[in-house]
């Protein structure tokens, strides 16, 4: 199974423009709200047209504009997960997944097959009930189980638990994941959560303002994400301003020292990313070691939060501390902090 996504679509504020390409595992799009994201789902499944470009499934051509193809969204294989779930208020549980099933001629086949996906989505026992009798996980395994039934090629999930309270979210993420990761096509997970991204995806875009920052392997990107926004939009607080000193070594902005990333350092390198997390205490001797004044210091349930600056100037810098337990104590305040070289991520604008 595969992706081939090169599309340009005029937008209010700014032009679509993605190029990308994905296989048979589940891919997220990352980015913040309104940076097309969404929109690529739509112009894939065939609900937006685009203005030029092509889009490829499995070898076969869903849009072509310079060879004119666009076939129509029932045409496409494609099942679109809406953010609000779109079900029929005045219609069942199984009457809805039913309307998944409309290109079936046969009654009882539809029958079978929809009591098929009642029984793999756990929705027997509801199937008489209306959408405003389910909860919000519940009307989501409605709304999936009507485009599964559907045998669909490719399937995309917006933003699937924007509406969900944390409690629940946790609860269906889980459900999520063990069906993408069952789902033998094409899956795309539309989110502006980097956790979620992480955890369910193995591959992965980042996008912004209608443009692909960054693909790869989600860990890889994680790892090393190239660009500033790219960074922050992967969850990186530590953005630190730098100028390059050789293909190895950069100097902080702020603080004056050199750090030396295991990553090359382009030319046009001008900020390196450290994780919250990858902040060690450490001697003034210590490789990568920075000078700190501590700032601020806060406490949550799981970890400790410290803010610190340069001795001399406004530099700032986040050190995140995990807890083992919820009464572990406070860390002691450090005078220097060091980042491990694959830490360091070495960040063009």
């Amino acid at each position: 199974m595969s992706l081939e996504v090169d599309i340009e679509k005029k937008l209010d504020g700014f032009t679509l423009q993605v190029s990308f390409s994905a296989g048979d595992t589940a891919t997220a799009l990352l980015g913040a709200s309104g940076c097309g994201k969404s929109m690529t789902l739509r112009c894939i499944a065939g609900i937006v047209k685009p203005d030029s470009g092509r889009i490829v499934l499995d070898g076969r051509v869903l849009f072509d504009s310079e060879q004119h193809i666009d076939l129509p969204p029932q045409q496409r294989g494609a099942g679109l997960l809406f953010q609000n779930y779109a079900l029929f208020p005045n219609m069942t549980v199984e009457q809805n997944i039913l309307c998944g099933l409309k290109a079936e001629k046969d009654r009882a086949a539809r029958q079978v097959r929809c009591t098929e996906m009642l029984r793999a989505m756990r929705l027997e026992p509801l199937a008489k009930r209306y959408p405003a009798q389910l909860s919000g996980g519940q009307q989501q395994r409605t709304a999936l189980a009507r485009i599964l039934a559907g045998d669909p090629r490719i399937l995309m999930l917006d933003e699937p638990f924007s509406a969900l309270d944390s409690y629940l979210r946790e609860e269906v993420e889980g459900e999520v994941g063990s069906l993408l990761a069952r789902f033998s096509g094409t899956a795309l997970l539309v989110t502006h959560n980097r956790d979620e991204a992480y955890r369910l995806c193995p591959e992965m875009a980042v996008l912004d303002s209608g443009r692909v920052l960054r693909t790869g392997h989600t860990r890889e990107v994680f790892a090393d994400p190239r660009s500033i926004t790219a960074a922050r939009l992967t969850g990186c607080k530590n953005i630190l301003s730098c100028t390059r000193a050789d293909a190895h070594t950069v100097r902080l902005t702020g603080w004056g020292v050199p750090l030396q990333p295991a990553l090359p350092v382009p030319e046009n390198c001008t900020a390196v990313g450290i994780r919250a997390h990858d902040f060690t205490p450490c001697g003034p001797d210590t490789p990568n070691a920075l000078p700190v004044k501590p700032l601020s210091f806060s406490e949550n349930p799981f970890d400790w939060n410290l803010i610190c600056t340069a001795p001399e100037g406004d530099a700032r810098l986040w050190w995140k501390v995990s807890k083992t337990t919820l009464t572990s104590p406070a860390p002691a305040l450090p005078s220097f902090l060091c980042a491990a070289p694959e830490s360091i991520m070495p960040l063009t604008d």
